[in-house]
Formats: C-alpha cells, structure tokens, sequence
C-alpha cells in the first residue's frame, strides 16, 4: 500500500512538473528520493516510463503538426524548415549525451546537484527578473 501511494505521489509531481517550465526530472529524483522510493535502478525505470507518457501527450496533443511535417517533407519548405530546425537543436544535444552521458549520470542525477541547481536557478531569476524594466512609482502614492 505504501508503494501505490509513493507511485501517486510521484505521478502527481511528474504531471503538475511536466508542462511547467521547471525540470520534471529534476523533481522526480527529489521526490524519489525523500520518499526512499525504490531501489535506484528500479526508481530510474519508473521514471523513464512515467515521463513516456508526458511524451506520448504531447505526441498526441501535436499530432496533426506531427503528420503535416511528416507528409510534407518533400513538397513543403515550412516542412522542412521545421524538420531541419529540431535536428539542429537536437544534434549538439545528442552529441553531448553520447560523449558524457555516463558522467552526466553519474554526477548530476542526485538529490544535491539538483537541489543546488533549483536554487541557482531560482537565485538567477529572482535576480534577473526586475532587470531591464525601470521602476514605476505605486500609485497610490499620488
């Protein structure tokens, strides 16, 4: 029974985290690991697989965009455009986990790296977030 609820309370944390723009994953090994959720590897398995179906939403959510691109790849530039724009961002990215993948894992899948970089992230937009914009006087003051 304890093990359905800790499985709710990860599903909860994935779905309000997933379609935010904050790290789900970030805060599935968090979770994961103050409700001492799993064993490790069996915890990343159910990560994978819960995350798969945030995946398959958004799939299903763009899937006329989906089909439009993948129909129009050869007649239609915008088609393309946007096909040769997702290997552009996706290409460095994949390069990257392939060279440093394990040590990617190794280093900054744990509680505290992430736990420190929330807080970096956090401290970053706090303090950048009236940056750029003059301060108006309230007024209620007049």
């Amino acid at each position: 029974m304890i093990l359905l609820f800790q499985a709710l309370v990860m599903g909860i944390v994935e779905g309000l985290t997933e379609f935010l723009p904050i790290s789900s994953t970030g805060h599935l090994i968090i979770a994961g690991n103050l409700l001492k959720f799993l064993p490790k590897e069996q915890r990343d398995l159910f990560e994978i697989f819960i995350q798969l179906g945030a995946v398959l939403a958004v799939c299903w959510e763009y899937r006329r965009k989906l089909r439009t691109v993948a129909t129009g790849l050869s007649g239609d530039a915008r088609a393309r455009r946007f096909a040769i724009n997702v290997a552009v961002a996706f290409v460095p990215a994949g390069v990257l986990a392939l060279a440093l993948g394990d040590t990617i894992k190794a280093h900054l899948f744990a509680p505290v790296p992430v736990a420190v970089a929330f807080i970096a992230g956090g401290l970053m937009i706090f303090g950048l977030s009236g940056a750029g914009t003059p301060s108006a006087s309230p007024t209620w003051r007049r």
